[in-house]
């Protein structure tokens, strides 16, 4: 027993050790990064650090001074205190080749006699005794597609670095005797202007450029490397899409416990990947994006099961050094997820309309009766039924008219979306189709939630159709819903639905009324508060959501990634026609 408790105990401190050896790296580089970054910008800050990095002085690691070694070392940074092994082995080799160097630099006379020489030495000593005492910290793979991609990039950016380099030094060469160069004396002078901006390195007597020129030219470099970095040492993707055996897993696993979350079918989006608990009674599914593994919703399956998938998903995201995060929890599975180390915080609230309690009456109902009998005396008429139910050439047609009548080329939705229409494996799906008497003029689809409720995926309406045409469809689904055996339907979901609500009412403090006023601006384009607003009017049961993550550091990164996720935001690619899907492809607008 008391060797037992001796080597837990070793454990124990060994564990501490190495977490304290791994913040010292971390905040060694954020040190280091913030003094590089200080010194470009404060002229002779920055030349006294040059000075000792020039003759009889040198400095400690990475301290050089510079916006180009402060973004290099804030990159490091970052990538070290991801835990990424890539990083921590360059950092290791870097700084084991310098501090070599400069110990033999010491058994000269010259730099021996300077305090600053041995200081420096010093500290990159104790630098490398972090990285390895922390050694067991930086266990993050990365893709194992990372060192050649990174050379693809150093190669070809290189060259077309140089060549850009070349043609600015070619319009900007103000030297009398400019036509004397040839175009590989400008191309070699441009290449060593990446590296060195000291004028006295470049002696070229027929070309001579602006200092802004050779400013951009350097700038171009940096860049570079900052891509090459991220090549090298980016987290590792997803190892892929669902299979058609997770699929199927999941299906299973809904049939049985699909009423406990309205998002649960959400889960069987074809761009998520899925972990499985040890027993395989319960999942979670979740994307990468950005280096974030973003679940979405409660885990899939029995909530006694919970716990090991999501142990299973967040080991997996140390792997690889993903940060997790999961949008759109509900309060029971944001409840289990905060009992594994994650921190909440509320989004906002889900609309449900309980149809047991729902009436029509009163004068809270006032403009959802109005806008009914309006649409109703102009004649409109809805269809109610299964996907399964639709021919095929109409449901074509549906597809291709809710591709249209989408607003704008973004397809949105992640967390409260399925990011398909018409799909043979969703027959139990709903939609409703709004008719004028001649053509559709307006759907919605609602996806199933467990065997007595819908849960809206996508509403789509022809701009030139009345207003109201939605709470006309909703109303029209709520009257057929014994057919169906519906007993809850659940709408938007409502961001910051507590700001809107309280930052109106009489005696709301100054920062309430001035987010509330920060979210209606933000409205015009997101539609933050048009969608509080159109659930409001139903007087649902608003159920609150939470965002799940690890560090409040992440929280930038998480949001970033959210966004790109939900279709906010879109990294630069092919244009959008290029991969325009026309089967299946009909986004929500949730």
């Amino acid at each position: 027993m008391g060797h037992g408790r001796g080597r837990q105990a070793s454990r124990r401190t060994g564990k501490r050790r190495s977490s304290r050896c791994y913040l010292s790296v971390v905040w060694y580089l954020r040190a280091v990064a913030f003094v590089n970054l200080l010194a470009a910008v404060w002229v002779t800050f920055g030349n006294d650090i040059r000075r000792h990095n020039d003759d009889e002085f040198f400095t400690p690691y990475l301290l050089t001074a510079g916006f180009f070694s402060g973004s290099v070392s804030l990159f490091l940074a970052v990538t070290m205190r991801r835990r990424k092994r890539a990083a921590w082995v360059f950092n290791l080799l870097l700084a084991v080749l310098v501090l070599t160097l400069s110990a033999l630099a010491l058994g000269l006379p010259v730099y021996r006699q300077h305090a600053q020489n041995w200081f420096s030495v010093f500290v990159t000593a104790l630098f490398v005794a972090a990285l390895l005492g922390g050694r067991r910290e930086f266990q993050a793979k990365g893709d194992p597609s990372n060192p050649k991609l990174a050379a693809s990039v150093a190669v070809g950016g290189a060259v077309t670095c140089s060549l850009l380099a070349a043609a600015l030094v070619t319009v900007t060469n103000t030297d009398p005797d400019a036509g004397r160069s040839d175009f590989l004396e400008r191309w070699h002078y441009g290449a060593l202007r990446m590296i060195s901006l000291v004028d006295d390195d470049i002696p070229y007597g027929n070309i001579s450029t602006p200092n802004w020129a050779n400013v951009l030219i350097n700038l171009m470099s940096t860049v570079l490397v900052l891509l090459v970095l991220h090549a090298a040492f980016r987290s590792r993707r997803a190892s892929g899409a669902m299979t058609g055996e997770d699929l199927n897993g999941l299906r299973a696993l809904l049939e049985r416990h699909g009423e406990r979350d309205s998002l649960g079918y959400f889960a069987l989006r074809r761009d998520k990947s899925v972990v499985w608990s040890p027993s395989g009674k319960s999942a979670v599914t979740y994307r990468v994006v950005s280096g974030v593994s973003l679940a979405s919703g409660d885990p899939i399956g029995d909530p006694e099961a919970w716990p090991g998938a999501i142990d299973r998903w967040l080991a997996q995201a140390r792997e690889y050094g993903w940060a997790p995060a999961v949008i759109g929890a509900s309060e029971e599975g944001g409840t289990v997820y905060a009992r594994h180390g994650l921190n909440a915080l509320e989004l906002g609230d889900e609309a449900i309309v309980d149809l047991g309690e729902f009436t029509l009456e009163g004068r809270a109902m006032r403009g959802v009766r109005q806008a009914y009998k309006r649409i109703e005396r102009a004649g409109y008429t809805v269809q109610v039924r299964r996907h399964k139910d639709i021919p095929e050439q109409e449901m074509a047609a549906l597809i291709h008219l809710a591709d249209n009548w989408r607003d704008g080329e973004t397809e949105r939705g992640f967390s409260m979306a399925l990011g398909r229409l018409g799909d043979p494996q969703d027959g139990q799906c709903v939609m409703v189709v709004c008719y004028d008497g001649k053509r559709p003029r307006g759907l919605l689809s609602f996806v199933p939630w467990g065997t007595t409720g819908l849960s809206l995926d996508l509403m789509r309406r022809d701009r030139d159709s009345e207003n109201g045409l939605f709470e006309f469809m909703v109303l029209k689904l709520i009257q057929q819903a014994d057919e169906f055996g519906l007993r809850q339907i659940s709408l938007n979901f409502a961001m910051f639905r507590s700001v809107f609500e309280r930052g109106s009412r009489l005696g709301a403090g100054p920062v309430l009324r001035l987010w509330r006023s920060l979210l209606s601006f933000f409205s015009r384009w997101w539609q933050i508060e048009s969608l509080y607003r159109a659930n409001a009017k139903y007087r649902p049961i608003w159920e609150p959501r939470y965002l799940l993550f690890e560090k409040s550091a992440d929280l930038l990164r998480i949001t970033v990634a959210s966004a790109r996720a939900e279709g906010f935001l879109q990294a630069p690619g092919l244009p959008k026609w290029l991969n325009r899907r026309r089967i299946g492809g009909a986004g929500p607008e949730r």
